[in-house]
């Protein structure tokens, strides 16, 4: 019979604060890559040619507005992207097209940092 414990607490959601009070708990991290031409191009690829296609962050990846980020060991082109961030408040699923804003709890900016020599590499 299995022990009924876990072997380590698992970490909280991350929580952001919310302008006017609150926190928004984040859960999970969907990103969207070859959104811009101009950045598609920059990458090296032909933006009229390449679909944009959807990736995970994990959640825990987020660091708190006015913290310090150690430049990463072992890379030598730390990029950074301004991202502008939609927060779901709402549950959904096949929800159509002119109907998706309703589970829009807000927006906000988010930086992206992304290691892109080790980035392309893995590429």
């Amino acid at each position: 019979m299995s022990p009924n414990y876990t072997v380590f607490d698992p970490p909280q959601a991350p929580r952001l604060p919310i302008v006017g009070g609150g926190e928004f708990p984040v859960r999970r991290i969907y990103c969207v890559g070859r959104a811009y031409a101009a950045h598609a191009a920059e990458m090296g690829f032909a933006p009229d040619r390449e679909d944009p296609f959807f990736f995970l962050k994990p959640a825990d990846s987020i660091v708190a507005n006015g913290a310090t980020i150690p430049y990463p060991r072992m890379t030598k082109n730390y990029h950074h992207e301004i991202e502008l961030v939609v927060a779901i408040g709402a549950h959904g699923s096949e929800v159509p097209v002119e109907e998706a804003d309703k589970l829009i709890f807000g927006y906000a900016v988010g930086l992206d940092m992304t290691r892109r020599d080790l980035q392309g590499a893995a590429r």
